[in-house]
């Protein structure tokens, strides 16, 4: 596998905070985002390459590995982080004494005194059957055993309108493919079954599951809190002033808001019901902060510049 800069990807110092790291990751995701680069496959591959860097830089223990390890992290990821320090690659090598101080041992006796340790009475063969999944020649009855194959994870990115709307995704993994409903109300963090798509199971037994892990991709005008939404909206200075009606944002299109008259800047109303449904209950919704941010007039004439003043002396 090439190796990947990260921070490169993210545009972030090897030094950088998780703060930044999430800063720079949150704004390369929107503008990324499938919905503002339609049949694009450059943003849809680079979307893809953002996430895999977040997914190693905004986990502390992964990008750990990663700065020691530099190409070799996935590697040694993947071997478990090198069973406690010992060189595996030393091992296979073969004849005489390995490099880095290590001995080679020959046969599977030698390996049984060191590895007894682990995993019971099995020692050396339940230590790679846990450690790889597979069985080794000695494991007997064992080894012939079915085994259902292990569960796997996936990433689904998708945006918060198809969060609240719910959507569907068609999943290819291993030559197969399935068409996949997501549910309405999903958050960052819920996960998707899908049975039988996981890793192949041993001796004829059942394949494992995969399990999509959601992300809700940040939106430019609403930001969710749980089953809240919160939002901004312009507010006319007459408006705000004399009261009126004026035109709110939601996920499910503009909806019309009563402004009472005297409304400060920074004002924020409560929409019950207009925030995200309820994954277990969606006939239930959570409620829509919106803040109001009251909008000056610009290019004043002159006359209003005059009323304006008359106003001002009048509220010295």
């Amino acid at each position: 596998m090439d190796y990947k800069d990260y921070y490169q990807i993210l545009g972030v110092s090897r030094t950088a905070d998780e703060k930044e790291i999430k800063k720079a990751y949150r704004r390369l995701a929107r503008q990324y985002h499938p919905d503002a680069n339609p049949n694009n496959k450059d943003a849809d591959e680079k979307i893809k390459e953002i996430n895999e860097a977040y997914q190693v830089l905004g986990d502390a223990e992964k990008r750990a590995k990663y700065d020691r390890f530099g190409r070799e992290w996935e590697r040694h990821q993947q071997a478990g982080g090198g069973a406690g320090g010992f060189d595996w690659n030393a091992w296979s090598r073969g004849g005489g004494g390995a490099p880095g101080g290590y001995t080679t041992y020959t046969n599977v006796d030698d390996l049984e005194g060191i590895f007894g340790g682990f995993g019971g009475n099995g020692g050396f063969s339940d230590f790679f059957e846990t450690l790889f999944g597979g069985s080794t020649a000695n494991t007997g009855q064992r080894s012939r055993q079915p085994r259902r194959g292990q569960d796997v994870q996936q990433p689904l990115q998708i945006g918060l309108s198809e969060a609240y709307h719910g959507t569907t995704r068609q999943i290819s993994k291993d030559g197969q493919t399935q068409q996949v409903k997501i549910p309405a109300g999903v958050k960052t963090g819920s996960k998707i079954r899908l049975a039988g798509m996981g890793q192949p199971g041993w001796n004829g037994a059942d394949k494992g599951d995969l399990y999509l892990v959601v992300e809700i991709l940040p939106d430019e005008r609403f930001e969710q809190r749980g089953d809240d939404l919160y939002t901004e909206f312009e507010l006319p200075l007459y408006t705000a002033i004399l009261g009126g009606v004026t035109s709110v944002p939601t996920l499910d299109g503009p909806v019309n808001l009563n402004i009472p008259a005297e409304t400060q800047n920074g004002r924020r109303f409560r929409l019950r019901g207009k925030g995200m449904p309820k994954l277990k209950n969606p006939s239930e919704s959570g409620d829509l902060y919106a803040t109001a941010n009251v909008r000056l007039p610009e290019r004043l004439s002159d006359e209003e510049r005059h009323q304006f003043e008359v106003l001002r002396q009048m509220r010295p």
